[in-house]
């Protein structure tokens, strides 16, 4: 059995617009592990003054969606088809959360990825899950 190509760091597309927002920067990409961080802004507070779900969890999905884009063989791409997080902490404004991205399945159709999000004091704020599906484009 022949093992597929996958993709370099230097295949790599810039960060999506909407990540960029958020300013989240890389320390660490390759195929086994994604490692990124945002600075916890006012603009990404809720109601009560902590970090928004929905901020949390694009971090988790920007590191997940690299990590998949990075194990997705070169000819096809990947779609999330579920992703699932749990909250265990609140993050507060002026904090650094970091997302720690590590595969915990690669198949021939489906890549499965776990994400832990921890804040600067090393207390973890939240895990998420999530399934990809190799696909190929078609026009």
């Amino acid at each position: 059995m022949t093992e597929r190509k996958t993709r370099s760091l230097e295949d790599m597309p810039p960060v999506s617009k909407f990540a960029a927002l958020l300013d989240i920067e890389f320390d660490q990409v390759t195929p086994e592990e994604v490692v990124c961080s945002m600075l916890v802004t006012e603009q990404m507070s809720n109601r009560n003054g902590v970090l928004h779900g929905g901020a949390l969890m694009t971090l988790a999905d920007t590191a997940a969606g690299t990590a998949a884009f990075i194990n997705s063989p070169v000819e096809i791409s990947n779609t999330t088809v579920e992703a699932k997080t749990n909250f265990v902490r609140p993050v507060k404004v002026g904090a650094r959360l970091s997302a720690r991205c590590v595969r915990v399945h690669v198949g021939r159709t489906t890549l499965v990825l776990q994400v832990t999000l921890t804040r600067g004091d090393g207390k973890v704020a939240g895990v998420t899950t999530q399934t990809h599906l190799f696909l190929g484009w078609k026009d």
